[in-house]
């Protein structure tokens, strides 16, 4: 993969998956404007070309931070979330909302051509199951509408993040050919556990299912699992790759799959 010469926004990259895909990134040659609310530790600062600090959960904030990121932007990754334990509003309002309305408001800095990538998770792997509530968020344009839209659906701490992420997974297939007339391209990627800082959290909010899910692997992946993939759809190799969901979680979407359906392996 040659990534000379672009110019990547990666967010959430002060930690986690974020941080070794701004590390990947840079090792293939780009540039990267990194996104965090958190300032990035000594180690990572060497993977970014510039950061900018923001909150995705707060309208306000991300306008102030695409002013700053300025135009000529050849990729963005939408990597910072929040883990259900952050509260239903706080994690809807970065791993959806903040994101679509980062996306949207950058789309006219994006050079033609560019390539945006989201990571969604194995959590939204049921949406089909759960279409008039994904639904109804796709439809909210409010932030402060975040409370009512949950108390309406049902939709507690736990369930928040899966939820985000069905609408998210959604929302990148929706977009498979919005701006191709640009050359723009929309995918995601979707993990399953990974030891990143957030991995204890789903642990204790989830409980046994997310024990159950860890029995069944191998290993959780490592961020380093999933940044190459990431950088991949960055890559000119991957120009025919539109509103793509790819799967990068050691098989569970597979396993899922097959248990449902009523076939072995």
């Amino acid at each position: 993969m040659d990534l000379k010469g672009k110019t990547i926004v990666v967010t959430g990259a002060a930690s986690g998956i974020g941080a070794a895909t701004a590390a990947t990134l840079t090792a293939e040659g780009a540039r990267v404007v990194a996104v965090d609310r958190n300032a990035p530790d000594g180690a990572a600062q060497g993977n970014y070309a510039r950061f900018v600090q923001a909150d995705l959960g707060d309208p306000a904030g991300i306008e102030a931070a695409v002013e700053v990121i300025g135009e000529g932007i050849d990729g963005l990754a939408n990597i910072a979330g929040l883990p259900p334990t952050a509260g239903r509003e706080a994690t809807i309002r970065v791993n959806f909302l903040g994101l679509r309305h980062l996306t949207t408001r950058m789309i006219d800095r994006l050079n033609d051509g560019a390539s945006i990538v989201n990571m969604a998770s194995l959590a939204g792997f049921d949406w089909a199951n759960n279409v008039a509530a994904v639904k109804a968020l796709l439809a909210l344009e409010d932030f402060a509408g975040v409370e009512a839209l949950c108390a309406a659906h049902g939709v507690d701490d736990a369930r928040s993040y899966f939820f985000s992420k069905e609408a998210l997974v959604v929302w990148t297939l929706m977009n498979r050919w919005t701006w191709r007339e640009r050359g723009i391209r929309m995918n995601a990627v979707s993990p399953g556990p990974v030891e990143t800082p957030i991995l204890p959290d789903f642990l204790s909010m989830l409980g046994a299912r997310a024990e159950e899910d860890m029995a069944i692997m191998d290993r959780p992946g490592q961020p380093e699992d999933i940044a190459p993939v990431v950088a991949f759809l960055m890559s000119d190799g991957s120009r025919w790759l539109r509103g793509a969901n790819l799967p990068c979680d050691g098989g569970m979407s597979s396993h899922l799959a097959c248990e449902a359906h009523g076939f072995g392996g």
